[in-house]
């Protein structure tokens, strides 16, 4: 299913008992020069621009945005569109 936005605001986080703990945080914005993206190209440009390339894990969609839990990991990435 498309997504309408261009910007995106990645977080990337740690986290602690399964919860976002934001004891650091990874903020990124993501742009797109088109309309209509599909959540495969925003979550790949999103994992690139927060180093987690080739990384696999569970993506969610939550309310308009986007959760990407690594395997593994211990950390949490939010992708949300920013609504101008």
């Amino acid at each position: 299913m498309p997504v309408v936005s261009e910007k995106f605001a990645v977080e990337y986080t740690d986290t602690f008992s399964g919860e976002a703990n934001y004891a650091w945080v990874n903020r990124k914005t993501i742009e797109f020069s088109r309309e209509n993206v599909s959540q495969h190209a925003i979550m790949r440009k999103a994992k690139q621009a927060v180093g987690l390339n080739g990384v696999r894990g569970n993506t969610e969609r939550q309310g308009c945005g986007f959760v990407f839990t690594p395997y593994n990991h211990n950390t949490i990435l939010f992708v949300n569109p920013i609504i101008e």
